[in-house]
């Protein structure tokens, strides 16, 4: 058993970042399909296109707020301060923009248009916008810097 447990340390360390992403990247996931749930089925309601698109955003802000903190301390180990700290939040929330625009657009073509389970597309939405987040996240929003 000790072996199988430095085994699986010894990758954990080599691939911690893209691990500690799918690991939030899920919780994300959970996050924003339990609060799209909610939201549909209290207040809001999953029948009308203009509902299943308010929700959507709602769910969209709390996932968005629950990724950028543990994605900043767990996942790409952030220590940015000050204006870069600003700079990382708002390129952080443009990217979750782009990719909010790209599940909007993919819920209401198979939700609206095709008339799609709204819960199972919502699913497929988040495997793209994973996808497409840790992209942005990587290259773009907490690139290491490199030491000249």
């Amino acid at each position: 058993m000790k072996k199988y447990y430095a085994l699986a340390l010894k990758y954990y360390k080599k691939y911690d970042e893209i691990i500690n992403y799918l690991i939030f990247g899920a919780l994300t996931t959970v996050v924003t399909i339990i609060t799209y749930a909610i939201f549909t089925s209290t207040f809001l309601s999953a029948k009308t296109a203009l509902d299943i698109q308010i929700a959507n955003v709602l769910s969209w802000i709390i996932a968005v707020t629950f990724a950028y903190l543990t994605n900043r301390k767990f996942v790409f180990k952030s220590k940015a301060q000050g204006t870069k700290r600003a700079k990382e939040i708002i390129n952080f929330f443009l990217a979750r923009i782009s990719s909010l625009i790209i599940e909007m657009l993919f819920m209401y073509v198979t939700v609206t248009l095709l008339s799609y389970n709204d819960l199972i597309c919502k699913v497929i939405a988040q495997v793209i916008v994973i996808v497409f987040n840790y992209i942005c996240s990587k290259l773009i929003i907490f690139k290491k810097e490199e030491n000249h």
